[in-house]
């Protein structure tokens, strides 16, 4: 598949042919892991807590869940967790720092804003250093991951896949309208805001280019799969501020793109 390449409104509209159907989703809740009675939400309703939280730490498991949030033990960062559908998602951006990692325009400030930009070999942990799933997957080369690939993901969690980016979009109302649904209400561009419906909120983080170019901030987002097209290109989804819909497309494996871990089953 040719490199795909952001050019006019007219590029993008060919995204619109692979549309999904539209639907009316149940609204999701945040993940309250210690709660044995958790049920999804209405629009005007507050998840159920708990008496108590489940502390998960041990040497074999670095994080811990506390209503609603996760906290990875490796650097000690907490993320937004939400269960969209049967899927549950961090709701906020890997931010954990590893080898061809970086902040958007190399200013710190912007790792705190938006998390780390990877390259697909370190979100999928190409050297090997969490997990054996994703060992010698990177640019240039072609894999055969046993998945889930945990990749630079906690453990528990894992890059999520073409297929399962493809379930998310389903679940909020299908492709066509996912992009509205999953975009955070404030941060895009030109009125481009989304509803964040799911509470997924994806921001306008950009992305990093072979030599370093990051000038879309507040357009774009970009987040890998461990869906490998080729050696050179991988599937990541994508969003735009000034379209409703999300796309599945491929990118060079050496561009730096956000990364969102879902739960494993």
């Amino acid at each position: 598949m040719d490199k795909f390449v952001l050019c006019a409104s007219a590029c993008f509209g060919l995204f619109l042919a692979a549309c999904g159907d539209d639907g009316s989703p149940a609204k999701p809740s945040l993940e309250d892991s210690s709660s044995s009675s958790f049920t999804k939400l209405s629009s005007s309703t507050i998840v159920e807590q708990s008496s108590s939280s489940v502390i998960l730490s041990s040497s074999s498991a670095p994080l811990s869940e506390v209503d609603g949030s996760i906290t990875d033990s490796r650097d000690g960062q907490s993320y937004k967790v939400v269960s969209i559908g049967t899927q549950t998602w961090m709701a906020q951006n890997l931010n954990y720092e590893t080898a061809n990692s970086y902040c958007y325009n190399d200013d710190a400030t912007n790792c705190t804003k938006y998390g780390r930009l990877y390259t697909w070999a370190a979100a999928m942990d190409s050297v090997g250093t969490w997990s054996t799933n994703g060992k010698g997957c990177g640019d240039g080369l072609t894999c055969s991951p046993t998945y889930p690939v945990r990749g630079v993901c906690p453990t528990g969690w894992h890059l999520p896949t073409e297929t399962e980016w493809n379930t998310l979009f389903t679940t909020v109302g299908g492709s066509s309208n996912a992009g509205i649904m999953l975009k955070s209400t404030s941060g895009w561009s030109s009125s481009g805001n989304g509803t964040d419906a799911y509470l997924f909120s994806a921001l306008p983080a950009d992305r990093r280019t072979d030599n370093g170019r990051s000038r879309n901030e507040g357009k774009l987002a970009y987040f890998w799969s461990s869906t490998e097209n080729n050696s050179s290109y991988a599937y990541y989804m994508y969003l735009y501020y000034d379209f409703d819909y999300a796309a599945l497309v491929n990118d060079l494996k050496s561009y730096g793109l956000s990364v969102r871990c879902v739960k494993d089953e």
